[in-house]
């Protein structure tokens, strides 16, 4: 009977990968659903980054972006900025995914807030350079913050963060008080999911998937797959221990279908997470994207520019 419940779940979750349950591979307008639970420095290009101008990616007739160079432990990251004023927003997309993830998005959100927007390529995507071993979630914090002091930036950061991202937005805001003014959340991996229940069965489900990506590891998505499976279930299990400042507001948009849409019981213990994390804290707001797959920046781009906005007007400095 154990068996057959096993290979039950596995269908059920077939085609979820490690990276679909942390970051943004999985892809697949109405009325959304909230429940609410609340001096920034211009982005300038340190002397150890190299900047060059360029439009940015995908934009239509948009503002100019400067791709800078900065290195953090011995490997170079590629962070592009579109300079404003006031807030800096900082857009994090998941896993296997890199800046142009959010060219679409870019131009519209500079357009309606006037804010300095950066965008960068986590290790191994994109222009950055890859760093070998199993994937952590703290070296990814590491160069996000040593890119964005680098580039000037040290307060009132509103922290946009997708799917895996989410892992990074927490020990970001956690360890670095001051730094992140409010956060929006994109049916982001959150601590209260990975209970050691849902941590077997993730990994049990996926590897059929990992051992795949072993067959052609030098495609970069599988690379990060394969690194992200190495460190999965320790790293998860401590993730599940942190928390989100009580201080810092954020808005939390789940989709409707979850990284899960094959699995009904592991789709609604995505779900109760996005609850769970707004009710331990002040300042915390529930939005549902109805309708919307895991990849709610396509699905539904006009609610996450939206929740974006209403976040940037209340905390921004004026």
């Amino acid at each position: 009977m154990a068996r057959l419940h096993s290979r039950r779940m596995h269908r059920a979750m077939s085609g979820i990968a490690l990276l679909a349950v942390t970051t943004g591979l999985v892809t697949a307008c109405s009325d959304e659903e909230s429940t609410p639970s609340t001096s920034t420095s211009s982005a300038s290009a340190s002397a150890s980054a190299s900047a060059s101008a360029s439009a940015v990616p995908g934009a239509r007739g948009a503002a100019k972006t400067k791709l800078h160079m900065i290195e953090n432990e011995g490997h170079r990251l590629a962070f592009h900025v579109t300079d404003g004023s006031g807030a800096v927003i900082v857009l994090d997309a998941g896993g296997g995914e890199d800046s142009s993830y959010w060219k679409d998005i870019v131009p519209e959100l500079h357009t309606a807030t006037g804010a300095t927007i950066i965008t960068y390529d986590r290790a191994g995507l994109g222009r950055s350079e890859a760093v070998a071993g199993p994937w952590q979630v703290q070296s990814a914090v590491s160069d996000l913050r040593t890119g964005l002091r680098k580039l000037g930036v040290t307060k009132d950061v509103i922290l946009v963060s997708h799917s895996q991202a989410g892992g990074i937005a927490t020990y970001l805001t956690q360890q670095n008080p001051g730094l992140v003014s409010g956060s929006v959340l994109v049916d982001a991996s959150l601590p209260p999911l990975y209970t050691d229940e849902e941590i077997a069965r993730i990994v049990a489900a996926n590897q059929p998937a990992v051992d795949a990506a072993k067959k052609d590891p030098s495609k970069p998505q599988n690379r990060q797959l394969i690194a992200t499976a190495e460190s999965y279930a320790p790293m998860h299990k401590a993730y599940h221990r942190a928390s989100w400042p009580d201080a810092v507001p954020a808005t939390v948009i789940v989709s409707e279908k979850t990284p899960f849409e094959g699995s009904p019981q592991d789709a609604q213990r995505w779900r109760d997470a996005a609850a769970s994390f707004v009710r331990q804290g002040p300042d915390r707001t529930l939005v549902t994207a109805k309708g919307s797959s895991h990849d709610v920046l396509k699905d539904r781009p006009a609610l996450v520019l939206k929740e974006i906005e209403k976040l940037e007007n209340e905390v921004a400095p004026r």
